[in-house]
């Protein structure tokens, strides 16, 4: 019996081999459409065109050329259902084995700068999600591909002497993956340019319903803790270059984002150190060596296992003083070929070239919750001192809003309840995670201590209004001249009271900043 194989497709990669082992090793009749079949005859591969076989001629701009009977009665008739057979026969329709199709491409068209609607609607592929769903609807009669790299799995399957319904099984779900994401694509796309769109909330912007899709990168070793699975879905690793080490773990990757996005705060020369996703060192200063001494400085020990973030390319000086510790991840822009050399002695050592920024722009973050999802704007929204207002009847010096600015960038990264003492553009101490606003900034003022670091003269930065004066004259006992926090207690005339009976300054930011 003839065999059919129907190859149309919009990347071309790959397929002249493959059509040509089809044709000589495999004994198809290929059938194809417009410029595939136009590549093919320009190689020699003998073709027919599916009009041929459909007795309808492309139309319409090639709109509507494989959407007719004969093709898609020789997709989804079922072999050993006799009643399929004796309906291809008489309407002459033949079967086929393998279908051959890729989507044209939506998604590169829409990413392109200054194209038109009218540019993205003509990107949208109707016969070939069609015939790619008819085929994996049927895949235990019919083949199909939808993407370049499986031609040499097919082949080899097709050579072996094994059964390989498996395989045509795999390639179907690669097809509904492949087209769900598609449409989601399209779907997408049209939210963001069709105006009063029924499907969004006008107030919030966020969509009546939730698709999250996303393609497995990786799998992971194992989750938070080794008796726990764990995968990697998505882009994330588009956005980084390995250079060396062992592969990202769970914890890893979750460091990572909360690195990027920390650093992403500042244009001056930055290092920051965290662990478990929270600052244990940051400072800004006129290099990045200056930087680390005044970072690390903060808190020598929680660095061990950490993650390292600088924003400048880092160069063999500061390699050198990195590398007397142990530390899990460095993540930079760029690294001197000495710098590399000297970290490539330690092997497990990760490094990684950050390819993109994560600067203070909004981005939308997604929780899973038991049945559903928690969505959200990201807290990202760029620092405007502008909308801040001085509640004390001391106004801060220049240095106190230096600080206190440098203040406000960190806290907003660690974890709620959220203390940080600041100064001269370098963290002093963190206090992270608390039950108490008070016990994060005991917290805060022992760890400056145990660094032998002053707090005289420092800022105070609190991720949440202080709810009692009781956090703020502990701050001022500790040292701080200043303080920066959102306000909005109700006992917002207390705080700012104590404040005024010590001298302090203090700023309201009229933003909160938790962190669960």
């Amino acid at each position: 019996m003839q065999k059919f194989a129907l190859l149309s497709v919009s990347d071309k990669s790959g397929l002249v081999p493959f059509a040509r082992s089809l044709v000589k090793e495999h004994a198809f009749t290929l059938l194809s459409t417009g410029g595939t079949a136009r590549m093919l005859r320009e190689e020699g591969i003998p073709v027919s065109d599916v009009s041929e076989r459909t007795g309808f001629p492309e139309m319409m701009d090639g709109r509507v050329k494989t959407l007719h009977p004969k093709v898609h009665g020789g997709l989804l008739c079922l072999r050993d259902n006799p009643d399929h057979l004796k309906a291809a026969e008489e309407h002459d329709i033949a079967m086929i084995d393998l279908v051959v199709v890729n989507l044209y491409p939506f998604e590169e068209t829409v990413a392109r700068a200054n194209v038109s609607f009218e540019e993205a609607i003509e990107q949208i592929d109707i016969g070939g999600p069609s015939m790619l769903r008819s085929a994996a609807k049927n895949h235990r009669d019919v083949s199909v591909v939808c993407d370049p790299v499986d031609y040499s799995r097919l082949l080899d399957a097709m050579n072996s002497d094994q059964d390989w319904s498996s395989l045509r099984r795999e390639l179907a779900l690669k097809v509904f993956q492949r087209t769900s994401s598609y449409d989601k694509a399209i779907s997408d796309y049209f939210s963001n340019q069709v105006s009063n769109e029924p499907n969004m909330d006008s107030i919030s912007g966020f969509p009546s319903s939730l698709a999250i899709k996303a393609n497995k990168s990786v799998t992971l070793r194992y989750g938070e803790n080794p008796h726990q699975q764990a995968a990697l879905y998505g882009d994330f690793l588009d956005y980084f270059d390995q250079l060396q080490g062992k592969e990202l773990s769970y914890n890893n990757i979750l460091d990572i984002s909360a690195s990027a996005y920390l650093i992403g705060e500042f244009e001056r020369p930055t290092v920051a150190i965290l662990k478990h996703t929270n600052p244990c060192g940051v400072a800004s200063a006129d290099d990045l060596e200056t930087a680390w001494e005044r970072a690390f400085a903060t808190d020598r020990q929680a660095p061990f296992g950490g993650i390292i973030v600088v924003n400048n390319t880092l160069d063999i000086g500061l390699a050198e003083k990195i590398a007397e510790i142990f530390c899990e991840v460095i993540i930079a822009p760029g690294f001197t070929g000495e710098a590399l050399a000297l970290f490539q002695k330690k092997k497990n050592l990760r490094l990684l070239v950050s390819k993109s920024g994560f600067g203070p722009e909004t981005l939308q973050e997604v929780r899973t919750v038991p049945g559903g999802f928690l969505a959200q704007d990201r807290d990202q929204k760029r620092i405007n001192p502008k909308e801040f207002e001085v509640v004390t009847e001391r106004q801060p010096t220049d240095q106190e809003w230096r600080s206190m600015l440098f203040g406000w960038k960190v806290v907003r990264h660690v974890k709620s309840n959220a203390i940080v003492y600041a100064g001269d553009e370098r963290t002093l101490g963190v206090g992270a995670g608390q039950m108490s606003r008070v016990d994060s900034s005991q917290i805060a003022v022992w760890k400056a201590g145990e660094a032998k670091l002053s707090l005289s003269n420092s800022i105070v930065a609190s991720d949440a209004f202080f709810p009692f004066s009781d956090g703020l004259i502990a701050a001022a006992k500790a040292g701080a001249s200043a303080a920066i926090q959102p306000g909005g207690s109700v006992r917002d005339e207390d705080v700012i009271t104590a404040a005024n009976e010590r001298g302090m300054a203090m700023v309201f930011t009229k933003a909160r900043h938790f962190r669960h």
